[in-house]
């Protein structure tokens, strides 16, 4: 197997670790911020590692970016769907994502309640959680060539 391959499995099967904390993340802090609960250092834990674990999705997918075959920029390529997506709308929403996540984390390590905290994770990494969504090439998008791994 080549490299490429091997990167392109990696991004599509970590997809789901990212996936999985996100939704964890989302929900504690969202049930924290409803229930009035203590922020404790296992809240603070579980948004940093849905954090880490996108960062690292982001890093292993600008590698693919310059590596895939997925992204040309020839002519026309904006007229092509999959070559967009992968050329620019993946990326740009991806990029979002991650700009949210890291707002939203650094955000509450300056807020003083811990409503405040709970709040402000909960609502940058919710709308990052939908972009998400929305830029990865699901199966039933076949057009973009997506995959379930």
């Amino acid at each position: 197997m080549d490299i490429l391959h091997i990167l392109s499995k990696a991004h599509s099967g970590w997809r789901w670790i990212v996936l999985v904390l996100l939704v964890a993340a989302i929900v504690k802090m969202h049930m924290g911020w409803k229930g009035k609960k203590s922020f404790t250092t296992g809240d603070k834990k579980l948004a940093l590692f849905a954090m880490i674990a996108f960062h690292i999705q982001f890093l292993l997918g600008w590698i693919l970016y310059f590596l895939s075959d997925k992204v040309k920029f020839v002519e026309g390529w904006m007229k092509v769907d999959s070559l967009r997506f992968y050329g620019m709308e993946h990326v740009l929403m991806m990029t979002v994502a991650m700009v949210l996540i890291t707002m939203g984390y650094s955000k509450s390590k300056k807020k003083n309640t811990d409503a405040e905290k709970f709040k402000v994770i909960a609502v940058f990494y919710t709308i990052a959680f939908a972009l998400v969504l929305v830029s990865i090439p699901w199966p039933f998008r076949a057009a973009l060539g997506g995959s379930w791994m």
